[in-house]
């Protein structure tokens, strides 16, 4: 049985009315053909009760498949990982981001992403610890252990590093210097932010360094990241008429096709917590 939810967005959600080989039970119920079962799975868009797989397993009869048929796709193109990695260590990699490739794997497609793409370049299994939203590009730690991924959240948590980004705005630049809002506890997207303080809404703390005008109505912000909420300075600077250009989401003129906004995280400085040593990376 096959439900309807989720069918504009290419999920299907199944009861599988048979027992076999998920490639078996998706060619008898549905129009996928076998290439385009194996390369979903591959991908990791086809979910046994909630159980994202990755090879051709086994189905009983009343099995939950979920299966995302248009998956987000991300291909790296011509773009070099490894001359995207700008240092690593015993413990981190650091990366340049591009623009319009996620951080990690995403629920309807585990392949195509920024980790995966610099773990074959550098030969290493990586653990996330920050994230960038995808049009933002720019510096990405990843974890080679454990142990660096935990201290380094510590550190993220205790606001021990210091993130600076590079954002051109339409508009003009807002007349304070530290920018305060509180964003809607909500997993949607665009956010929502306000400017008093409500219940259960996460604060959110920028600080404008300085700004310059590059083009009639146009400027370029340095800016002191001090939480790192999701879309936050895209959400905060939107609230106050200064959309990041390109940032549709937000209130900006859209720009381009691809997934891409001009706002580069361009500076990260930490203390290594595993070996006190100082990094100051600057892009």
């Amino acid at each position: 049985m096959q439900s309807a939810r989720g069918f504009e967005y290419g999920v299907k959600h199944i009861i599988s009315p048979m027992s076999g080989l998920v490639r078996d039970v998706l060619l008898s119920i549905s129009d996928l053909d076998s290439q385009q079962i194996d390369f979903l799975l591959n991908l990791g868009a086809i979910y046994l009760n909630h159980r994202r797989l990755t090879e051709n397993s086994s189905v009983s009869n009343g099995d939950y498949l979920r299966v995302h048929t248009k998956p987000r796709r991300f291909p790296k193109g011509d773009i070099n990982f490894r001359e995207r990695v700008i240092f690593e260590n015993d413990h981190f990699v650091l990366v340049n981001k591009p623009s319009g490739i996620p951080v990690h794997g995403s629920v309807d497609n585990l392949r195509e992403n920024v980790q995966s793409y610099v773990e074959e370049a550098v030969a290493c299994k990586l653990l996330i610890t920050h994230r960038l939203d995808v049009p933002t590009n720019g510096l990405i730690v990843y974890a080679k252990t454990l142990e660096f991924q935990t201290a380094f959240n510590k550190l993220l948590i205790a606001r021990e590093i210091k993130k600076i980004y590079r954002a051109k705005v339409e508009g003009q630049v807002p007349d304070k210097r530290i920018l305060i809002h509180y964003m809607e506890p909500s997993p949607r997207a665009p956010k929502t932010v306000a400017s008093e303080a409500k219940e259960n809404w996460q604060e959110c703390v920028l600080e404008i360094l300085d700004s310059k005008e590059i083009s009639d109505g146009a400027h370029e912000l340095r800016i002191h990241l001090h939480t790192g909420r999701t879309h936050q300075i895209r959400a905060q600077l939107g609230f106050e008429k200064a959309p990041v250009m390109g940032d549709h989401a937000y209130g900006a003129k859209k720009l381009w096709d691809e997934e891409k906004i001009e706002l580069t995280a361009c500076e990260l400085e930490f203390t290594n917590p595993l070996s006190s040593e100082s990094h100051h990376f600057k892009i």
